[in-house]
């Protein structure tokens, strides 16, 4: 009747989605981001130091900082410590008293706490819609679009998504910015939603979407993909130094401090400045993950991986960085 323990699991890739049946695409001007349940004691059943979860967090601050820096409205819910039966109604057979047991787990994780000019709705059923002033917020707002992240996916993300499309307002799943009780009902959320009533996509894809864009409506051209680690630039610089580069400026430190046998921990790059850059490089066309990069220790193993990830063009230039890698190591 509870909350059953959740194991680890990977996240999906973008090569596993399913393609929508709709192409639509976030709009700055239309969107809402939805930051579903984000709170302490729903995280609780996850190991917080593994996949999902920290992709599921690291993303969801991802796209908050983005909406939040575009004017784009940002909604929390939560479900409340005390309710009474009669509020808790039927989930109490199927769920038990939930939250009220812990409610000194209430509130949102520190990592994704709201802002001043947040919304955060108290939430009573699985859709973010019922009985609360969502709808009537979007309406006045003139927002039509809602994009989705928090857990869990298969329960109050796809109701949410379902109630949307059923609203007229296109829902977006994120679906690296979603959390579920296992891989299986996580692919079954994503693969509802693309095939009955929105948009799956990952983070990468929505931040691209609502991206600052110039006087013509187009995202500048690194909003997505920085050209360090992009395409070679008149071939004068090896991938190698690209690299060093995009992570000594996500440090804020000049590339001569950063070693290649240091690790990466040492060097001041935590979790949510790593996903930066592997949201950064994905959008240049490496095939790469969050927890792959996570894994390793150094720049140079960094390297060892990325080089051969990196489009066909290039190779020769790969080639020159990992044995650039190895004779530092080896000196």
């Amino acid at each position: 009747m509870a909350i059953p323990s959740i194991q680890t699991y990977s996240m999906p890739r973008v090569d596993e989605l399913p393609e929508s049946r709709v192409s639509w695409r976030p709009d700055p001007r239309r969107a809402v981001l939805l930051i579903h349940d984000m709170q302490e004691y729903f995280l609780g059943y996850y190991d917080a130091k593994a996949s999902p979860v920290v992709e599921l967090l690291a993303n969801t601050r991802l796209l908050r900082e983005r909406c939040a820096a575009s004017g784009i409205p940002v909604v929390y819910t939560k479900q409340p410590a005390e309710q009474t039966r009669a509020q808790r109604g039927l989930l109490l057979d199927l769920w038990g008293p939930g939250l009220t047991q812990q409610p000194d787990k209430e509130a949102i994780v520190g990592e994704l706490s709201p802002g001043g000019t947040d919304t955060v709705l108290t939430k009573w059923r699985y859709s973010a819609f019922q009985r609360t002033e969502l709808l009537d917020l979007m309406r006045r707002w003139g927002r039509d679009q809602l994009i989705v992240c928090g857990i869990y996916a298969h329960i109050g993300c796809l109701m949410t998504a379902c109630e949307a499309f059923m609203n007229d307002i296109q829902p977006f799943f994120v679906t690296d910015a979603t959390a579920d009780f296992s891989r299986a009902q996580h692919e079954m959320a994503i693969a509802y939603v693309a095939q009955r009533c929105g948009v799956a996509l990952p983070t990468s894809a929505a931040l691209a979407a609502l991206s600052p864009r110039d006087d013509a409506g187009i995202p500048p051209r690194d909003a997505a993909a920085p050209a360090s680690l992009g395409r070679a630039q008149g071939g004068r610089a090896i991938w190698l130094d690209r690299l060093r580069g995009e992570v000594a400026e996500i440090l804020d430190q000049p590339v001569s401090a950063l070693s290649d046998r240091e690790h990466v921990l040492d060097l001041g790059l935590d979790s949510i400045r790593l996903m930066t850059l592997v949201e950064r490089w994905r959008g240049a066309g490496l095939d790469v993950t969050f927890v792959e990069l996570g894994e390793l220790q150094t720049l140079g193993q960094w390297w060892e991986l990325l080089s051969t990830r990196l489009p066909r063009e290039p190779r020769q230039a790969h080639r020159q960085g990992v044995e650039a890698v190895s004779q530092e190591a080896a000196g």
